[in-house]
């Protein structure tokens, strides 16, 4: 087999089970996935919620170990690590540093895959206007929606060039607009040769874009095949034209009733939701009504499906790595915190003066005077012993007596 006709992806009786503690299976989630992915393709994994697409994504990246069966990435097991530099992936979720802003964030990718400062700068910038964040490039990722940190980690999957792109629920949080325009892209980047993998739940954007559609349920395959061939209905005939007369429309149906023994339905095709609503924004977007958030896609960018150089690049990404290429704006120094005022020393004197007991009448003014010894712990108060020796010499004049009597 040639390595052009070599599919870049291949899953043979691939199975996930997930157990419990006790090593019990708890959920299959994949059964008997058997795949292949040809290159320059766009294919469409489609399925509900919790019919294992992400996660045989993530086997397909080497994220999760299968429970049996084989799994072929450019004829290289998943987990082999030269393969990886080849592969573009936007998760589900954007796992994105929230303090640096879109630039910065780019930046750092581009980093990873050792790309020198030039480079860098240059993919950057086309992929902010290819996904329309040129304008609030400066924000930090925090800071941006849902819809506009999916557009930030699509250009981050692509800041590599990749050979084989993974978009698991690319539009998920976006708006008609900017649904519409990361489907153009998809399309695009499959037009310039580019195999992609996409994974959704969402039914239109799975048709829009996908030349081949495998259909999960329950971890298993239900369907697979060209979005005409599931969709072909080879029952019914559909004869479209521009619009008729009424008499016109009457003889064809008499004509088709009388050749054909059937009945035939005439009805005014009506246009897409999707279609009306991205036409009005258009017409607001030239009239200049003034938006927030992410503007416009912008084109391609160039390098993608460029031919690759062949590496050598790491000294020069080196040295080119200590260049300072973003000029951090002064930070405004916050100003100091107030500091509450010193309490008086009067004051905390009359606070912590020990209460003086009231002075009764008939009591000398040396009883009534507090002592001055420091404040220890507290004495036990001793009882008057007077009063209970004359007690206890009450009782023995009395016994003495009575033996006297005796």
């Amino acid at each position: 087999m040639s390595k052009a006709s070599l599919p870049v992806v291949q899953t043979v009786g691939l199975n996930k089970v997930f157990k419990d503690f006790w090593r019990r299976p708890r959920v299959s989630a994949v059964q008997n996935l058997n795949i292949e992915i040809k290159p320059g393709e766009v294919f469409g994994l489609l399925g509900p919620n919790g019919s294992g697409k992400s996660t045989a994504i993530k086997m397909l990246l080497g994220l999760l170990y299968p429970t049996k069966g084989r799994i072929s990435i450019f004829g290289r097991p998943p987990t082999d690590v030269a393969i990886k530099q080849r592969i573009g992936y936007l998760p589900e979720e954007s796992y994105l540093y929230r303090f640096l802003d879109a630039r910065e964030t780019l930046d750092f990718y581009g980093r990873l895959f050792r790309q020198h400062g030039q480079v860098r700068r240059e993919r950057r910038d086309m992929l902010l206007d290819m996904v329309g964040l040129q304008h609030e490039s400066k924000r930090r990722i925090g800071e941006y929606s849902k819809g506009m940190a999916r557009r930030i980690g699509l250009a981050q999957a692509l800041i590599n060039d990749p050979e084989f792109l993974v978009l698991d629920e690319p539009t998920s949080g976006l708006d008609p607009i900017g649904t519409r325009q990361i489907k153009d892209v998809i399309r695009r980047l499959g037009d310039m040769g580019k195999t992609i993998l996409l994974s959704s739940h969402l039914l239109a954007d799975v048709e829009d874009v996908c030349d081949r559609v495998c259909i999960l349920y329950g971890g298993k395959v239900q369907a697979e095949g060209t979005i005409k061939e599931l969709l072909a209905q080879k029952d019914v005939t559909q004869i479209r034209a521009d619009k008729l007369r009424t008499d016109t429309i009457e003889e064809i149906k008499s004509v088709v009733e009388r050749r054909e023994s059937k009945s035939i339905e005439v009805s005014v095709p009506t246009g897409r939701l999707e279609n009306l609503f991205l036409k009005i924004v258009e017409d607001a977007q030239a009239a200049k009504v003034e938006t927030s958030g992410a503007g416009q896609a912008g084109a391609i960018p160039e390098f993608l499906g460029a031919a690759t150089d062949d590496g050598g690049t790491l000294i020069q990404s080196l040295i080119q790595a200590a260049d300072k290429e973003v000029k951090s704006e002064p930070v405004p120094m916050a100003s100091p915190e107030s500091v509450a005022p010193k309490p008086s020393q009067k004051v905390l004197d009359e606070l912590t003066k020990p209460k003086q007991p009231a002075h009764e009448p008939g009591q000398s003014s040396e009883e009534a005077t507090p002592s001055t010894s420091p404040v220890g712990p507290t004495k036990p108060v001793q009882a008057d012993r007077s009063i209970i020796e004359g007690l206890m010499g009450q009782s023995d004049s009395a016994a003495e007596k009575d033996r006297g009597n005796g």
